[in-house]
């Protein structure tokens, strides 16, 4: 009886993915951490600890604290995604499962960020800055660093769980068409933030890049089931 060596390749598949996510997702916050914010996030603890809402989930400090302390649930729920839907003989579990809460857990912090409220907000008038890269020369490097990756983890995620993104120029645009949204909410709401065309346009870098590094896990187009199941012709005799 011959076996198919093809059969051994879900779990080599499965670890060549959840292995490099993790390592990413780990490496990233822990040097975030430890370089930019671990002073003023042990600042921030006693007051996230308390559940206050003011000191913690309105401060950069505080969203940064939670996202990481929310880091080891956000691994125990991809974990039981997977778990389910291996249990329902769906293929490529690990790689659907870890996409779809990396999406989630490595974006709202962000958007969180970008929608907090500054000290004049619904006081100070809406800004506008729609001139190209004339305010990329002022936001420095923490500034340009931070707005690559607001949409970054979609980018990195977006492509491993859906076909339809997993290309270049449609990265491009799920990163600019979010980051349009972010800046129109700004101004609407009067944020007491500008809304600039240099932030969609480091956005939607910033979520190319990501896609890119991921490019060796994208999904592609599964093949139809008829196509997979179809018996091999028998050789003429």
């Amino acid at each position: 009886m011959s076996h198919n060596p093809s059969l051994s390749e879900p779990p080599r598949r499965k670890r060549r993915i959840v292995l490099p996510c993790l390592v990413i997702l780990g490496f990233a916050s822990a040097v975030f951490a430890a370089f930019a914010v671990r002073g003023p996030l042990m600042m921030s603890a006693p007051m996230c600890v308390a559940g206050r809402w003011h000191g913690c989930f309105d401060t950069f400090n505080g969203v940064v604290l939670m996202t990481l302390v929310a880091l080891p649930l956000a691994v125990l729920v991809a974990w039981a995604l997977a778990r389910r839907r291996r249990g329902a003989g769906v293929t490529a579990a690990w790689r659907m499962s870890l996409a779809e809460v990396g999406m989630v857990h490595g974006t709202v912090p962000f958007l969180w960020l970008t929608l907090m409220p500054g000290a004049g907000a619904g006081v100070v008038p809406a800004r506008v800055s729609l001139v190209p890269l004339r305010d990329l020369v002022t936001m420095g490097t923490l500034g340009i660093v931070g707005n690559l990756l607001v949409f970054a983890s979609l980018g990195f995620f977006a492509p491993m769980r859906f076909a339809a993104l997993a290309s270049v120029p449609r990265i491009l645009a799920l990163g600019a068409g979010c980051s349009v949204l972010v800046e129109t909410a700004q101004y609407v709401l009067q944020l007491d933030r500008v809304s600039s065309v240099d932030d969609v346009l480091v956005n939607a870098t910033g979520a190319v890049l990501a896609g890119l590094a991921s490019r060796r896990w994208w999904r592609t187009a599964v093949p139809a089931a008829s196509d997979r199941t179809r018996p091999a012709p028998a050789p003429a005799g």
